[in-house]
């Protein structure tokens, strides 16, 4: 099996996924694979429309940790390239709601950030051997 094959299984999952947990306000999907779960809506790049992603996230005190891995694809996930050019947005976590401002953590935090997440998940891991690029690990700071 090829690595596009299972990456448009994972991408099914998730796109049904983000359906079910904004229909039962984060009662189901709350917790996938040893890790919570949030809603990230951005602003669309080319369009200007709220575009929403469901990812796996780690706790950073009050804000939240996700990563650019795009399942290890050669191109960032269109949700990173929007918060590049637009770096406020929104969160769900359960049934709340959160203002957020993205960073890309670099150095130190970022290495930290990257073995934590990495530790409650070893698919990121995979995801970084199977491209080149430097996957970005993104705070999501509340405002």
């Amino acid at each position: 099996m090829t690595k596009s094959k299972p990456n448009l299984l994972i991408r099914l999952f998730w796109d049904l996924h983000l359906k079910i947990y904004i229909w039962s306000s984060g009662r189901i999907g709350h917790t996938i694979r040893n890790l919570p779960v949030l809603i990230l809506t951005t602003k669309g790049k080319k369009t200007g429309l709220p575009r929403s992603k469901a990812l796996m996230y780690l706790p950073y005190g009050n804000d939240f940790v996700v990563i650019a891995s795009n399942l290890g694809q050669a191109q960032h996930p269109a949700w990173w390239v929007n918060l590049q050019a637009e770096p406020e947005a929104t969160v769900q976590v359960r049934d709340e709601y959160q203002a957020v401002r993205a960073r890309e953590a670099d150095g130190e935090e970022r290495e930290r950030l990257w073995n934590a997440i990495a530790e409650k998940n070893p698919d990121y891991d995979q995801y970084r051997a199977w491209t080149s690029r430097r996957i970005p690990v993104v705070v999501l700071e509340r405002i």
